[in-house]
């Protein structure tokens, strides 16, 4: 990549690292244009797959300096809406997820080349069929590179299963589980492929990343820990209750999410936070499955400490008639009924900060309060 080229790439403040962030181009994709694998750079650097014919003049390089588009991993590049000429014929740029490879012989440096291409964004070109949602060089991928390639994280340590999740391609999402790539590998953070399924709530992807098993002789199989803790201390269930999504909440808990499980902040349970939402058809799912009414977290409060400090009587209701203890003490010393007691309407009207107390924000025993 030339220094001017470059430079115009560093000037750009709308361009993220990877190409799942690149927001401005995401929103236009170029034209495809066909064009065949190049040979081998010169430079050492990762350049475009670009080929010039015979008797043709390369564009002035004023003329690449002035385009908007990057060749590297990011959505508007056009690299990858070329196809490969590894299969020989039209007919075989985009197969079907499950078709078999035609019969290919010895790969030539260029297409050795192109296979083992890692962008500047440390994304392979698994990494980039994915974003450029380019099913024939995927498949042509998986066919000839090794497992350990699939595990590959970019700058952002992303794997392609991230970026598959990111954009809701669950054929792709299955394709790459079936070859065997990793989904334990955590991004920067800390988030799997299954975290970023519940937070975009990308239902058929999470059934293929719990349900999906590699091929033989692709990796032993293992069950996923949904128990791992993003940076955030969230996993995989407290992260769909946030998000208040029934469907994936059962599809986790039927795979053996530990419905009792600490987030690891403050130790809410997916019941605290099912309280802390309001949604009493939420809290009623959770006590259905199993969940522990009395549960605490660190300061000692059960989610019906926390359903009577926000004055929120439906859910209270809810807990008592689940079999809630009223009367367990916290580290205050403070119990349910005592919290139901001190705050009424009026004082929330009054003092929208008097529930703070009741979600840990204190200092020194001191509630936490906010200056205007």
């Amino acid at each position: 990549m030339s220094e001017a080229r470059k430079g115009t790439d560093e000037q750009d403040e709308s361009q993220y690292d990877s190409g799942i962030e690149c927001l401005r181009s995401l929103r236009s994709l170029p034209e495809s244009t066909t064009a065949p694998a190049s040979g081998p750079s010169e430079g050492g650097g990762p350049q475009p797959w670009t080929h010039h014919p015979p008797g043709t003049a390369k564009e002035p390089q004023e003329k690449e300096d002035t385009d908007a588009e990057r060749a590297d991993s990011i959505y508007g590049s056009s690299s990858l809406t070329e196809s490969l000429t590894f299969w020989g014929g039209p007919e075989n740029e985009n197969p079907s997820p499950g078709s078999p490879l035609p019969p290919v012989g010895a790969l030539s440096p260029q297409q050795l080349e192109a296979l083992t291409y890692i962008s500047e964004d440390g994304d392979t070109l698994i990494h980039l069929s994915v974003i450029h949602e380019a099913p024939a060089v995927l498949h042509c991928c998986l066919a000839f590179l090794p497992q350990e390639v699939l595990d590959i994280q970019n700058n952002l340590y992303q794997t392609a299963l991230h970026l598959a999740v990111h954009l809701n391609q669950p054929d792709t999402v299955q394709a790459l589980v079936q070859k065997g790539a990793s989904r334990m590998l955590q991004d920067r953070h800390g988030d799997t492929a299954l975290h970023v399924a519940c937070q975009r709530q990308h239902l058929d992807c999470a059934h293929c990343l719990l349900k999906g098993q590699p091929e033989p002789g692709r990796g032993p199989s293992h069950s996923l820990d949904l128990q791992l803790q993003n940076w955030q201390g969230l996993t995989c269930l407290h992260i769909a209750t946030l998000q208040r999504n029934q469907s994936l909440m059962k599809l986790l808990l039927e795979n053996g999410a530990d419905i009792d499980v600490q987030e690891g902040t403050s130790g809410k349970t997916a019941l605290h936070l099912a309280v802390e939402t309001q949604e009493r058809g939420l809290v009623h799912f959770l006590l259905q499955a199993g969940a522990r009414v009395d549960a605490r977290m660190l300061n000692g409060c059960t989610p019906l400490h926390l359903a009577a400090g926000r004055g929120l009587k439906s859910i209270s209701s809810t807990l008592r008639e689940a079999g809630a203890d009223s009367l367990l003490r916290n580290v205050e010393d403070e119990t349910p009924q005592d919290l139901a007691e001190d705050v009424t309407p009026q004082d929330l009207a009054e003092d929208p900060f008097a529930l703070l107390p009741f979600d840990d924000l204190k200092i020194s025993g001191k509630p936490l309060m906010c200056a205007d």
